[in-house]
């Protein structure tokens, strides 16, 4: 869950729009659709799309992965320049994106938080901090600025009445995920944030108490979405729809079964796909914390996002509009339609 904070740079905007009208993903030579989906995964986890194809949901479609993603941004940024066809981001990062024109769309949810699944902000048990003004003046380890956790801690600062120049106060550090439950042990940071495996090794070792966690701000939210290239939508419209449907029952299926039928599909895709690597993080797997049933995105999930930028004056006021990000028009679960 990384960022585009300043946008991207306008060299790498025009390369990408150039990139979008040739882009080698939208059909075949002859007219015919696509059926070879390139996609980029993570290391040690499995994707959505790599569970449909294991459970048979994408049919005749094919995966070709490219490699590993280095963070959201940068997956939805391929998508945008063509180099992949498939790529998911915080739904902030995807707001940024469309507004410096990227033509892409978001056509289901793929992470979020839950009761089971969430992200907290936690500090050492003899800390002195527990409201968000005692935050004026401290530290708060993040894993980049400008992305999922900037947005959930501003928009706690703000609702706990911090002002603007407040909350500039307070300062969030970069700093790597696995560093950061010793940083706060340290003292090194006042606040940390943890989440996935990391939050749960941390908790196990005791000595930190969570400050305030995401799902205890928003409720249970879908917090990133998965686009395509509108081009890449209007050549092929029949794989585009394949292929939602087949990532909406791979997630409506993590959401309908046992967590240990789930960590057993996964630890056995991870060792089919022989790359070498480390499959222990599946094993803390819990729910797939998305809300809306088999990935259907809800209005809120974006505008949520659009008034904190509009707020953090990184877009003008309506400069972008909901209906303008995603639709629901491929999701069988979105009008019930799902078998």
């Amino acid at each position: 869950m990384t960022t585009i904070r300043h946008a991207l740079p306008y060299a790498l905007l025009v390369a990408a729009l150039a990139a979008c009208a040739s882009a080698q993903g939208a059909a075949t030579k002859d007219g015919a659709e696509t059926t070879e989906l390139r996609y980029q995964g993570n290391a040690g986890a499995v994707t959505f799309p790599e569970l449909a194809q294991e459970l048979g949901y994408l049919g005749d479609l094919k995966l070709k992965w490219v490699g590993n993603t280095t963070s959201g941004p940068q997956d939805i940024q391929s998508v945008a320049t063509g180099q992949t066809d498939i790529g998911g981001a915080f739904n902030g990062a995807i707001i940024k994106l469309k507004a410096a024109k990227a033509p892409i769309k978001a056509v289901i949810g793929y992470y979020g938080a839950d009761e089971q699944s969430f992200s907290g902000y936690y500090v050492a048990d003899n800390s002195p901090i527990r409201t968000a003004r005692d935050l004026i003046g401290k530290k708060i380890g993040v894993n980049t600025l400008g992305a999922h956790h900037e947005a959930v801690i501003k928009e706690y600062l703000k609702r706990e009445g911090l002002t603007p120049e407040e909350i500039k106060q307070v300062e969030l550090v970069v700093i790597p995920p696995v560093n950061t439950e010793q940083a706060i042990r340290q003292g090194q940071l006042d606040v940390g944030t943890l989440g996935g495996i990391l939050k749960d090794k941390a908790l196990q070792r005791g000595g930190l108490r969570p400050l305030f966690t995401d799902v205890g701000l928003f409720g249970p939210f879908t917090a990133g979405s998965v686009v395509l290239r509108d081009d890449f939508i209007a050549a092929n419209p029949h794989t585009t729809k394949t292929f939602v449907e087949a990532f909406a029952k791979a997630v409506h299926w993590t959401q309908t079964h046992p967590k240990q039928e789930v960590v057993a599909t996964f630890k056995e895709i991870i060792a089919k796909r022989k790359r070498s690597e480390d499959a222990t993080a599946v094993t803390f797997w819990k729910s797939s914390g998305i809300a809306g049933k088999g990935g259907v995105i809800a209005d809120k999930e974006f505008q949520t996002w659009i008034d904190w930028l509009e707020r953090e004056g990184e877009l003008q006021s309506g400069q972008v509009k909901v209906s303008d990000l995603f639709t629901n028009a491929y999701n069988p679960y979105a009008d019930g339609s799902a078998s």
